[in-house]
């Protein structure tokens, strides 16, 4: 009988670890695309990228994430903005002409439509 007490306790217990990480997970991965999907995106809006543009939008797009992780969280909203319109700005330079207005035209997560940033 102790036992099964026992058993029960311990499985309540990985039921509410289970739950609480699957729930970590998902406010983790919540607002920001990773930059491997963030290249895919791109490369979907504006055609093919070239290797060295995969690069140079591949090291932009992770030292913006590691800025982004050390804004405070309370300062996010304001200073992230900030960093992803800097980052926006440096892809857009490495893009083409051809490329540019496309990437202009693609949506930001916040469901609008990105402003040119020349």
């Amino acid at each position: 009988m102790k036992s099964i007490k026992i058993l029960i306790s311990v499985l309540a217990l990985s039921a509410v670890a289970f739950v609480s990480t699957a729930s970590a997970q998902e406010k983790k991965g919540r607002g920001q695309m990773s930059p491997e999907a963030r290249i895919t995106a791109i490369q979907e809006a504006v055609g093919t990228l070239s290797a060295d543009q995969k690069t140079k939008i591949t090291a932009i797009l992770e030292k913006s994430a590691k800025e982004m992780q050390a804004i405070p969280q309370d300062e996010r909203r304001e200073k992230g903005r900030e960093v992803m319109m800097a980052a926006n700005k440096e892809v857009r330079a490495v893009l083409t002409a051809e490329q540019q207005p496309k990437f202009d035209a693609m949506p930001q997560g916040g469901g609008g439509q990105r402003k040119k940033q020349q």
